[in-house]
């Protein structure tokens, strides 16, 4: 930058936005540093001279006149060893000063892991290499292996290679031609790491939550929004996705959330036990905590920091799912800032790139084919928090615009405690078909009827209900007693799940499909035994309650079949 105006003027300070002058040479999206403080914000808009500025701290204290430094560079991440059980803000600043997966013993000895790493070399000089390939592995950072890659845009011969043990942070482990490799690297946060080509193969997320298994599932590298009021138990429900999905990698970022609850999801993470490694859950996470009292633009920065890190696990060859809790409280923040901007509102005050904003975070979601050669994907699954339940909202509809598949929450079920509190007849999946023919593939070939069947019966039920609180149920024939009947048995004993139950908080996929067929079996035979001439009301004062049982005690579904089928053929 010789020759470059490096330094400007403060000329107004509101809140996070910033006007500065006097810096011609600055491009958008530049981070540059405000005041003594070395505050740093970001270039959002040029207008001749004029530079409009969004700060990422509080800007308490700055005022006109105060100087502005140029770097040089956009907002990037710093990334590299170190990430997974670490607790950072939306810049990826640490909020932790070690990682918890380090035990008090290697604390106490004063060994500073975070700037010296053990490095295993995983490749030999004078080897052409490309983006992507593999230099050697980072011992002690988390539950999974860190890959040292080629980083992208860099190829040619190896011609150093640091030798197996302990690296400083700083210093280079490779060279390839003239460029000289470390652990770590910046990426600037709004540029997607580049891949070689989207995969056309597919593989289903598994959740570990039956209602999404087994109704609206998605697959590896989709996206999904989770659309709810305020109760209704999306931080619940989100936070069993990140114990329980079958992600090598999750990324948890908390997007102007409360800071208890940020407390609680660390908590319970670094106590769960990693049913993949039998360590500690949070060994494989990366938590970014950006909560309603920190700067509310470094919010906006936040999940763009989260999908970055996402990629970079991806780069190494592994499945990584994003959990955004909220969007709604993101577009807010860019909401807030375009109102200082004195930007030309769009519906209910938004601003009019809401959608673009909204597309660029979630088309960054994939199952790709990395430079490497590896297969690997990030899923993201992003909460929105719709004011007053109305899901007819702005950022509700334009996000249904860009994700695979919509998880809604009802305020009927959560109030009634049927967790998780998923809407059957306002979710969908759109990789429903896609995930049949993988099941299909894979030695399950019912999967799909029995699904189809699922969602006839409680679609039936529903209906039903609505009619029978009219003209009451004792007035509706039997088969259709049976079909209310039956929507209550696949809500009470299959849907429901107990986060709090050492059995019922996950559920394998075998688990789930053989649950759910008792179930539809149980409701067939229910109509049969009224086709037979019994009354529906003895069918309905019936004992289902080892239906339920089964599902929150884990019993053998094989003896429980047998019981329930024996009892209501007494019936007969």
């Amino acid at each position: 930058m010789d020759g470059v105006t490096r330094q400007g003027r403060v000329h107004r300070v509101d809140g996070p936005l910033v006007e500065a002058h006097d810096l011609p040479e600055a491009s958008m999206y530049e981070v540059v540093e405000l005041g003594e403080q070395r505050i740093p914000a970001e270039v959002v808009a040029i207008d001749g001279t004029k530079l409009t500025l969004q700060a990422f701290e509080y800007t308490g204290g700055l005022m006109a006149g105060d100087v502005v430094r140029r770097t040089g560079r956009p907002l990037s991440a710093r990334l590299g060893p170190g990430l997974l059980g670490r607790v950072f803000d939306g810049l990826l600043r640490p909020l932790s000063s070690a990682p918890t997966w380090l035990s008090p013993q290697t604390l106490a000895s004063g060994e500073q892991q975070s700037t010296r790493w053990h490095f295993v070399p995983n490749a030999a000089p004078g080897e052409e290499l490309r983006p992507g390939a593999l230099l050697g592995v980072v011992a002690d950072t988390g539950a999974i292996e860190h890959r040292v890659l080629v980083p992208p845009g860099v190829s040619g011969e190896l011609r150093y290679l640091a030798e197996a043990g302990k690296v400083p942070e700083g210093a280079a482990v490779a060279r390839i031609g003239p460029t000289e490799i470390g652990l770590f690297e910046q990426w600037p946060v709004r540029r997607p790491r580049p891949f070689a080509f989207r995969e056309e193969t597919f593989a289903p997320l598994h959740t570990g939550q039956r209602v999404l298994d087994l109704l609206f599932p998605i697959g590896a590298g989709s996206s999904t929004a989770v659309p709810g009021g305020f109760g209704t138990g999306k931080t619940v429900l989100l936070q069993q996705l990140a114990k329980w999905c079958d992600a090598d990698v999750i990324v948890y970022v908390g997007c102007g959330e409360r800071g208890n609850e940020m407390a609680d999801v660390l908590g319970d993470l670094a106590e769960l036990t990693d049913p993949r490694t039998g360590g500690r859950m949070i060994d494989r996470t990366v938590i970014l905590a950006n909560t309603s009292n920190m700067p509310m633009m470094a919010r906006e920065a936040s999940v763009f920091t989260a999908i970055t890190v996402a990629e970079y696990f991806r780069d190494m060859g592994y499945h990584v799912v994003v959990v955004a809790d909220s969007t709604s409280r993101w577009a807010e923040a860019l909401r807030e800032f375009a109102s200082r901007t004195g930007a030309l509102p769009a519906e209910e005050g938004y601003p009019a790139d809401l959608s673009s904003s909204l597309a660029a975070f979630y088309e960054r979601a994939g199952r790709v084919r990395t430079e490497g050669g590896r297969v690997a994907a990030v899923t993201v699954v992003g909460a929105v928090s719709p004011p007053g339940g109305d899901l007819t909202e702005p950022v509700t509809t334009a996000t249904e615009r860009f994700v695979r598949g919509v998880w809604s929450l009802d305020r009927d079920l959560a109030y009634s405690r049927h967790y998780p509190a998923v809407s059957w007849s306002a979710s969908y999946s759109h990789d429903a078909e896609a995930v049949a023919a993988w099941q299909s593939g894979h030695g399950n070939p019912g999967w799909a009827a029995r699904r189809a069947r699922a969602m006839t019966v409680l679609a039936e039920a529903a209906r039903l209900s609505e009619l029978a609180e009219i003209v009451g149920t004792r007035t509706l024939p039997g088969r259709e007693r049976m079909t209310i009947l039956g929507g209550r048995l696949l809500r009470d004993a299959v849907l429901a799940q107990s986060a709090l139950s050492p059995v019922d908080a996950t559920c394998s996929g075998e688990r789930g499909a053989a649950l759910l067929q008792l179930v539809l079996d149980v409701v067939d035979r229910c109509m049969t035994l009224v086709d037979r001439g019994v009354a529906a009301t003895e069918v309905e004062q019936f004992d289902f309650g080892a239906l339920v049982r089964a599902r929150e005690e884990a019993p053998d579904l094989a003896v429980c079949r047998t019981a329930i089928t024996t009892a209501l053929e007494a019936l007969a």
